[in-house]
């Protein structure tokens, strides 16, 4: 790494704000359509619950399938059809089977000069995968992101929806190992 980029790293470490710690887990005791149709109730025009009804679907599924799709258009009264483009349109929604643990790098302009390309290489040569792919075992996706908003502190990663930044190469490793510490 070059020292420039050593140095902007340093200082975006000293100060970022830590990030508050996750939320419990959701009580999942409802049924799907019971949850989506509470969000729905939560907007006065049911097209605006589809992001939270999409979120729900992929929570209870770890994707969103066909019959996720189903589901979503089911308690909405909106087409799968619809469900799917909305949902294809954004980042956060997985249309394919994902490993246990998803690592997302952002790749856009601001991660891009402060060394997001030399990250998710070395998560690459880790994981022994490229961008887009699963891990044989099952155990981790890498993709990419266009942009995570943290371009004050890039490069970002998101591990299963958790932002790390900034994260440079040196940090993959490390994470590797705690994540597959971890039951998975």
């Amino acid at each position: 790494m070059d020292p420039a980029t050593a140095e902007t790293l340093a200082g975006a470490v000293e100060t970022r704000p830590q990030m508050p710690a996750p939320l419990p887990p959701d009580e999942r005791s409802a049924p799907l359509r019971d949850r989506i149709l509470a969000a729905v109730a939560l907007y006065p025009e049911p097209r605006s619950a589809l992001i939270p009804a999409l979120r729900l679907a992929q929570e209870e599924y770890g994707w969103l399938s066909t019959e996720a799709f189903e589901q979503v258009a089911d308690a909405t009264g909106f087409t799968p059809a619809l469900c799917k483009s909305v949902a294809s349109f954004y980042d956060m929604y997985r249309l394919h089977p994902a490993g246990a643990h998803e690592i997302c790098v952002c790749t856009n302009i601001s991660c891009a000069l402060v060394g997001a390309g030399e990250t998710l290489r070395e998560f690459s040569r880790e994981l022994g995968i490229e961008p887009g792919s699963t891990t044989a075992d099952g155990r981790f996706t890498l993709r990419t992101v266009e942009c995570y908003g943290g371009c004050g502190w890039g490069p970002v990663v998101s591990v299963d929806e958790r932002y790390h930044e900034p994260f440079g190469p040196d940090r993959v490793r490390p994470l590797l190992d705690e994540l597959r510490g971890q039951p998975g």
